[in-house]
This record gives C-alpha cells, sequence and structure tokens, in this order.
C-alpha cells in the first residue's frame, strides 16, 4: 500500500519505519529540502539516534509524493497541522484515509487536531487519530508498543489498525475520536506540571498525587465535549499519561522541571530544542475549562505558572488547602 508520512521528527520517522517493516510502499517527507537530503544521504535521523533508515523508506521534500497515496499520516507539530493538512489536501480523495498522530488544541479555536484536518482537506477523505504511550524513541528500536487507532467511522479505525499493527506495534481501534485527542492534548500539560514538580524537589508521592487528580480533571471535561469516560482510563488516556510524566524522553516533563528548577518557559524550552506541546495547550484547555464551566484546578495553576509569570512554589500549598472532597462523589463537604 502506498503510505506518506507528513512530518520527518522523531515521531513521523518512527511511524514511516513501522509501516516498512509492514512492507508498505513508504515516503517520508520533510517541510524543508535541506533536512530531507540530509536524511536521504545519512540515512539516520538525528532524533532517533542509531536508528538505521532502511533503504526502502524514501524521503523527499515534493509534496508530488502524495498521489496516490492510500494513507496518509500527519505527524506534523499541532501549531503547524493545519497548513499541513491544507498543503496536502489537492492530492487527497475519497479512498484516502487521513491519520493525525499529533497531539494537541488548537489556539482558538479549540479544535482537535482531526477536526482541523478535516476542515483543512475540505471533508474530503476519512480522518482518523492514533494515539497512546508511545515515545519514538523506543518505537524505533522496535520495543513493544501499544497505541489506538480511533475513528467514528469503524472501517477506518480497523484500516489504520491494520496497517501499523506488527509484532511490536500493537493497535486497538476505538469509535472515541474524542477522548482520544483530548487525552493526547491533556496529557501534556500534567507531563509539564510533573516535571515542575520534580524540579521543585517533590517525589514519586507527590507525582502519583498529581497524576491521579490530573486525570479526574481530564476526565470531566472529556466527558463534557463528548468523550466516553472507559477511553480515559485506557491506553490513549491513562496509559499516556504514565508514559509522558515518568520519562526523560518526554519533551514536556524535561521543560517543566526546568520551570520547577528557576527558568523562565521559554528558556525551558530553548533548552529542550524541540516543540513542547504542552505549553500550547495549556491556554487551550484552560480556555475550555472555562467555557464549559468544568473545575480544573491543576490545569488551572499549570496555566497561571505558564503564561501569568507565576511562582510554582505558590501552586502546592494552594492545591493541598482545597476544600475536604469525597473521592468518588466529587463532592465538597463544606
Amino acid at each position: 500500500m502506498k503510505t506518506v508520512v507528513l512530518g520527518s521528527g522523531g515521531w513521523g520517522t518512527a511511524l514511516a519505519l513501522v509501516l516498512c517493516d509492514n512492507g508498505h510502499d513508504v515516503t517520508l517527507w520533510s517541510r524543508t529540502p535541506a533536512k530531507a537530503e540530509a536524511l536521504r544521504m545519512k540515512r539516520e535521523n538525528p532524533l532517533l539516534k542509531g536508528v538505521p533508515l532502511p533503504d526502502a523508506l524514501n524521503i523527499t521534500s515534493e509534496q508530488s509524493c502524495l498521489e496516490g497515496a492510500e494513507l496518509v499520516v500527519c505527524a506534523a507539530p499541532s501549531f503547524a497541522v493545519r497548513k499541513t493538512g491544507e498543503m496536502a489536501a489537492p492530492y487527497l480523495g475519497r479512498d484516502t484515509v487521513l491519520v493525525s498522530v499529533s497531539k494537541g488544541i488548537e489556539r482558538d479555536t479549540h479544535l482537535r487536531m482531526s477536526q482541523i484536518l478535516q476542515e483543512a482537506t475540505g471533508y474530503t477523505c476519512k480522518v482518523a487519530a492514533l494515539s497512546g504511550p508511545s515515545h519514538a524513541e523506543e518505537v524505533g528500536l522496535r520495543l513493544p508498543t501499544g497505541c489506538v487507532s480511533a475513528c467514528p467511522d469503524r472501517g477506518a479505525a480497523r484500516f489504520v489498525q491494520d496497517a501499523f499493527m506488527n509484532d511490536y506495534f500493537r493497535v486497538y481501534t476505538s469509535y472515541d475520536i474524542i477522548g482520544v485527542e483530548l487525552s493526547a492534548a491533556l496529557k501534556n500539560v500534567i507531563a509539564l506540571s510533573c516535571g515542575i514538580c520534580a524540579g521543585l524537589g517533590f517525589q514519586d508521592n507527590t507525582k502519583a498525587l498529581l497524576m491521579t487528580r490530573a486525570m479526574a480533571e481530564i476526565t470531566r471535561l472529556g466527558e463534557r465535549l463528548g468523550g466516553t469516560r472507559r477511553t480515559f482510563g485506557g491506553l490513549a488516556g491513562m496509559g499516556d499519561l504514565i508514559v509522558t510524566c515518568t520519562s526523560m524522553h518526554s519533551r514536556n516533563n524535561r521543560a517543566g522541571m526546568l520551570i520547577g528548577q528557576g527558568k523562565t518557559p521559554w528558556e525551558a524550552m530553548d533548552e529542550v530544542g524541540a516543540v513542547v506541546e504542552g505549553y500550547y495547550a495549556a491556554e487551550s484547555i484552560h480556555q475550555l475549562a472555562e467555557r464549559e464551566n468544568v473545575e480544573m484546578p491543576v490545569c488551572r495553576c499549570a496555566y497561571e505558572v505558564l503564561y501569568q509569570g507565576r511562582d510554582p512554589k505558590e501552586v502546592v500549598p494552594e492545591l493541598m488547602g482545597r476544600a475536604k472532597k469525597d473521592e468518588l462523589l466529587e463532592r465538597s463537604w463544606l
């Protein structure tokens, strides 16, 4: 099957390797001609050091590579998804399946990545989302990984499952694309927050408390927006939250740690040297929570630290001193 991966970052490259291993005709597209040439010549992506790119993997910066593709994977950063979709639109047909593997919420519109792609491509083709606990570095090494292929059209979800699934990359299907994509965006904000906790010197108890209560927030907002509760306890929800909050592979976690140590958000992102999606998602999530009148104290405090310059040291006593509540009923005793 002819497939194209749009975006030559670590995640796009790792997924291109999965598709190559499965015997597909795969082209990895880079927006920058110089980067495409470097990848062709060196046969290695510096973001996946030590992982050779197979000779069978085509690498280009030419948009014409999209002609006739049956499966197109959008692996652009969240802020570039709309432009990437608009670029691809003329080449897509009704039989093309477009898969978003980007994680975020668009600023101002508050649209999920699949919604952006639908708009950008004029609702020409079916759009699915692929998400889960999956560091590119580990997928590149062919370590066992699980993800979820989500689409209201179950045939399209299964099509993506069949394209990607193999002996090290297990794929489940789901109709709940809302819950899967919201989980993907929200967990990046929480990973930043966990990193801040580590930077402040807090340890495992604090991070477990933060992750668990943040998952309650994610579930509240997700259900309000149409997601299914079970999704948030699955691979795309709790699974992705765990891996992103606990690993130094996570750019969000590393950036948060630097912020906790005293750096500004921009200084931290510069030092990490790659896109930190949680920073951008924090603003959109805060706006969504206010619009939907959903209580999200952890995400609110993250927004205040990232965008309003609040000292992270002030946040912990505020969160710990909130009114007594029942964990199951989510109601205050007072």
